[in-house]
């Protein structure tokens, strides 16, 4: 049997990473929520909820990389690690 062997990436990028994994996830279901609800389920469902998604995405990305480092600044001022 091989190994699979997965690379990662340098702790520096950690904000950026989390950044784009958040930001993607939440255009995703933030513009199926808002097609859903706006239009319904109708027979060219997928075509209008990628045209939200694509803007979206152009949005909330840049937004969501902007704030990450104030949010988790926020957050750790906020808990205390439990050693």
């Amino acid at each position: 049997m091989s190994k699979i062997t997965t690379s990662k990436l340098p702790r520096k990028y950690y904000s950026l990473l989390f950044g784009v994994i958040m930001g993607f996830i939440m255009s995703v279901l933030t513009s199926l929520a808002v097609t859903i609800v706006n239009i319904g389920i109708v027979p060219d469902f997928l075509q209008k909820w990628f045209d939200i998604f694509l803007t979206t995405i152009a949005i909330g990305f840049p937004i969501t990389i902007a704030v990450t480092p104030f949010v988790r600044n926020i957050a750790d001022r906020l808990t205390v690690s439990e050693t």
